[in-house]
């Protein structure tokens, strides 16, 4: 009997070369937090994206952090994001004394762009334009806004890698991008991140701030490193109640990190933020980067059978224009039920995706402290409501989408 749960976020990326490269460099600590390989990834990534300069984080959120110091904004100046996203982009707002402004979304759980212009104060500085599920957002439209008022304009690309825009990838729009290599994202290295630079006008502020940025622990990249080797074990029993039992244990040992640590669900700063890539994620990192297409086939076949084989059903399914091209990093539909859909499928061990069921994740997140307020962006509210999220990963097997087709299928 084969115990392992059809998963979207227990580090769907990993195979066996991710593990052999994860157990070789745990017992390598002098290569850790230096090396050649972290200039290798930045330099990939300036050169794929045509950016005059990229730099290397332990996160998203540090790279966006830094980059919200550079720009010296002002207490009180706005960012505008997106609801339906998640607390790792307030929260750096939050931490340089700026305050987000919530845009309502469109059809395409993307920033909408008429709410974005309702909504402009003069204290707005900055948007920050994310591409959700691999998705382009309206680009173009955002674009004309920030060139008329003004505004810079940043790319969130935490879902967004190898997805296009009338043949242009997503990542090169903006006068900045940030990614996310998290462990669930489209490429992983368990933490990491990177923030790619289209204004050569500010490098050398970035560089100055980039170079008070401290290399993390060895602890912690020792906890990184870890991780997709106890995933490893723990999911062929994660049926068996030894399986959670083990991952809970971990944990609290402090043994594997947490995505999100407790403080942010409160706007508050955790001390590995901000922190720079050690050498040892770059190279997990840039092996899942060098995949990215393999990946993202994949993930465009899986959709594509979802999108087959729910065509009749009660399901509002996801479609793509023909002037774009969408990673499908998840695969998301939406049904008035879909909290006691995806409730009832991980009761089943079938642990479908829950971005985003609230405007703001993690769900106990503090929305008053994060400063949403409910009522202000009432389709974001509507969509956390009805959406779930089908897994899409290199993992995913077509067995594996006939058995989640099946039980979709029951629930409608």
């Amino acid at each position: 009997m084969n115990f392992k749960p059809i998963s979207i976020s227990l580090s769907p990326n990993v195979q066996k070369q991710d593990l052999a490269l994860s157990l070789h460099n745990l017992f390598q600590p002098w290569s850790y937090k230096k090396g050649p390989t972290i200039k290798k990834l930045e330099e990939k990534f300036k050169k794929d994206f045509g950016a005059s300069s990229a730099w290397s984080f332990n996160s998203g959120r540090s790279a966006l952090l830094t980059l919200l110091q550079v720009l010296e904004l002002e207490k009180g100046d706005e960012i505008a994001i997106q609801a339906f996203t998640c607390n790792a982009v307030p929260n750096p707002i939050f931490w340089v004394g700026a305050k987000p402004l919530y845009i309502d979304i469109d059809e395409s759980f993307n920033l909408d762009p008429q709410d974005l212009k309702k909504k402009l104060t003069a204290k707005t500085k900055v948007v920050i334009i994310q591409h959700t599920f691999g998705v382009p957002a309206q680009i173009e439209k955002v674009q004309a806004i920030c060139k008329e008022h003004k505004l810079i304009l940043v790319e969130d690309m935490a879902h967004g890698l190898g997805s296009k825009y009338k043949g242009k990838l997503l990542g090169t729009f903006g006068d900045f991008a940030f990614f996310s290599f998290g462990r669930d994202k489209v490429i992983s290295s368990v933490y990491g991140g990177m923030l790619a630079s289209h204004r050569k006008g500010l490098n050398k502020k970035i560089d100055k701030v980039y170079k008070k940025v401290r290399q993390p622990s060895f602890v912690w990249t020792a906890q990184q490193l870890f991780h997709p080797l106890a995933l490893s074990i723990i999911l062929p029993t994660y049926k068996l109640l030894i399986g959670k039992l083990i991952l809970v244990g971990l944990q609290k040992a402090r043994l594997l990190s947490m995505a999100v640590h407790k403080k942010e669900r409160c706007g508050k700063k955790p001390g590995y933020f901000p922190a720079r890539l050690p050498n040892a994620l770059a190279k997990l990192a840039l092996s899942q980067y060098q995949r990215l297409s393999k990946f993202n086939q994949h993930r465009k076949k899986v959709a594509k059978a979802y999108k087959e084989a729910l065509r009749n059903s009660k399901f509002k399914l996801t479609n793509c224009s023909k002037e774009v091209v969408c990673n499908f990093f998840r695969y998301t539909i939406r049904h008035s039920q879909a909290h006691q859909i995806i409730r009832k499928a991980w009761d089943q061990n079938l642990l479908l995706g829950d971005w985003y069921t609230d405007v703001l994740i993690p769900c106990s997140s503090n929305l008053k402290k994060l400063g949403y307020e409910p009522g202000s962006c009432p389709r974001a509210e509507k969509a956390s409501k009805e959406t779930l999220n089908l897994p899409t990963h290199v993992n995913i097997s077509k067995k594996d989408v006939e058995e989640i087709v099946n039980f979709i299928k029951e629930q409608g």
